[in-house]
């Protein structure tokens, strides 16, 4: 198991993963912030980015929060 933090950012124009430190990450969705829609995008980048199932990605922490946890089954 593997934790991580992502800060959100909902409703960019395009979409993209940032490393700012270990464990720590920025992503950019185009997808809006409504009814969990957002945080089911920031789950299908991080399994590209990854390149683990998403079945393996779970969000612990900050579900209506920008900033969130998520936690990575390798």
């Amino acid at each position: 198991m593997r934790r991580i933090k992502v800060k959100v950012k909902p409703n960019a124009k395009r979409e993209e993963i940032k490393e700012i430190e270990k464990d720590y990450l920025e992503v950019r969705t185009t997808v809006v912030p409504e009814k969990g829609k957002a945080n089911k995008r920031v789950i299908e980048i991080l399994s590209k980015y990854f390149k683990i199932p998403k079945s393996r990605i779970r969000l612990v922490r900050g579900e209506t929060s920008r900033e969130k946890i998520f936690e990575l089954e390798e």
